[in-house]
């Protein structure tokens, strides 16, 4: 064979950088587009903001509750500081019991971060108030008892053994085994006095701490009630002995059991839902993560308007300062000269990104205005492609658009994908939304008898009645995502 050379046309699609750029800010939520804004500011001296003052953020936790304040919206998610105690040592031969509780527990286990002598030295972040972990909340009250220092460092060791529930998982002979032999003998524990340790942490709060399993954590806690004798008896017995017949609500094998009549089974059962089956689990730092609002819904007199949440919106600029410098040196400023052009792409995709969710926005709510005016009972069937044909955009854009992007509405925030969902078809020829379904099945569970609750093939004739054509394991499919339980559970005295 010979070489040859040979002329070919093709065509192919090829993603420009600013197409690229244009994508990648145009999928990213409103906290992480921040982020991505910051690592320009940094790396580009081009680029900067505009100097304006704040105005409403429209900030609000993802459970739909406001932001308190400007600083929550600045930093959503603050670190907490160390931990106030460091774990038992596990292989030191030289136990000390002041390394046992961590340096900071004396003074951080109190309610905050310890103050230097030196004022130069304070730091004022060590003094931010935050939540009190399982385990500092128990080593607090530890220390207000009257023990020696070496029974406080063996209930210490129990107390690392609690999952973050409070419960006691793993049995005190392996607790007891795990301990260096080397601690053992110096500090000469003995298997009993574990279990002494042991007896005293179940009596510390939250009541219910130390225990082993459910029956045994909400029968600490009925031995702390001043209720009724007699109620709080049975409830004992129930919790003990018949724990899965109460879960499982069958009243008629319980009464039998327990030999009782439907006063006192009621009694006991609403002790028993007064109990908390996880008392660990209020403690510990949480991590409220917040979001932020990317359109604002409001109703006015023309009807139901869509905003852009300007808080949300980068105000960026280019540096006037080194683009005059350019401009008396372009034959110097071959550098800068890239940077400008990429702070020039930079603000014009984090405008198009804001115009385009503007632009879905308006359109979502005009198509679901009868969910704004009623609520989901009134949602209308939606897909992506409803609104990529509307607005001339493709599906993956909208798909884009939809993820990570709030709507915050009289209502509530909402995500903009929780607007559309599958559909069913009706008796009338029309169409009705998912979500509808789901609204209408937990108001019919809301209003129905506790003694005669609604089977899902009573909720699926129903909404046959009413033009909703859906099969009982649809039904359950809805209830079930809805977190609703099965009509046995729902069962009441």
């Amino acid at each position: 064979m010979k070489p040859s050379l040979q002329l070919k046309l093709s065509q192919s699609l090829t993603l420009t950088p600013q197409l690229q750029q244009s994508i990648k800010l145009l999928q990213l939520s409103t906290l992480d587009l921040n982020q991505e804004i910051e690592r320009f500011l940094q790396d580009n001296p081009m680029l900067e903001r505009e100097d304006e003052g704040e105005p409403e953020t429209h900030a609000v936790r993802e459970d739909g509750a406001p932001a308190e304040g400007p600083a929550d919206y600045a930093a959503p998610t603050a670190e907490a500081p160390p931990a106030a105690a460091e774990d038992a040592p596990a292989g030191e031969p030289d136990f000390d019991f002041d390394d046992a509780l961590g340096d900071n527990y004396w003074s951080e286990a109190a309610g905050g971060g310890r103050q230097r002598e030196d004022d130069d030295e304070f730091d004022p972040h060590a003094n931010v108030a935050r939540v009190f972990t399982l385990r500092e909340h128990l080593l607090e009250q530890l220390g207000l008892l009257p023990i020696s220092q070496r029974d406080h460092a063996v209930a210490t060791l129990v107390i690392d053994a609690l999952d973050d529930d409070g419960y006691l998982t793993t049995p005190l002979e392996e607790i007891f085994e795990l301990i260096p032999e080397s601690l053992r003998e110096e500090l000469e524990i003995e298997l009993e006095e574990l279990q002494v340790a042991w007896q005293l942490i179940r009596q510390l709060e939250p009541a219910g701490v130390g225990a082993v399993n459910l029956g045994d954590c909400l029968t600490l806690q009925l031995k702390q009630f001043h209720a009724d004798e007699a109620a709080c008896a049975l409830a004992c017995t129930v919790v003990a002995d018949c724990l899965d017949l109460l879960a499982n609500k069958d009243y008629s094998r319980l009464k039998k059991t327990l030999k009782c009549d439907d006063e006192e089974l009621k009694a006991a059962q609403t002790l028993i839902q007064r109990l908390n089956p996880r008392p660990g689990a209020a403690f510990g730092a949480t991590d409220t993560r917040y979001v932020v609002a990317d359109v604002v819904v409001k109703k006015q007199r023309q009807g139901w308007t869509v905003q852009l949440n300007e808080a949300a919106m980068p105000k960026l600029k280019v540096n006037q300062l080194y683009a005059n410098i350019l401009r008396q040196h372009r034959e110097n400023g071959a550098g800068l000269s890239g940077q400008l052009q990429e702070a020039k792409w930079l603000i014009k995709n984090v405008q198009q990104r804001f115009e385009t969710i503007l632009r879905v926005a308006q359109a979502i709510v005009e198509k679901q205005q009868r969910f704004f005016e009623h609520g989901e009972v009134a949602m209308r069937p939606l897909v992506l492609r409803d609104i990529a044909e509307e607005l001339d955009l493709h599906e993956s854009t909208i798909s884009r658009v939809t993820t990570q992007k709030y709507m915050l509405t009289p209502r509530g925030i909402y995500e903009f994908k929780y607007f559309f969902g599958s559909h069913v078809e009706t008796d009338s020829g029309g169409e009705c939304s998912a979500i509808a379904i789901k609204a209408l099945i937990k108001q019919l569970i809301q209003n129905e008898d506790g003694k005669k609750p609604l089977s899902d093939s009573t909720i699926a004739d129903v909404l046959g009645k009413q033009g909703i054509n859906v099969a009982r394991r649809t039904v359950a499919k809805y209830r079930e995502a809805l977190q609703i339980p099965p009509v046995n559970q729902r069962k009441s005295l």
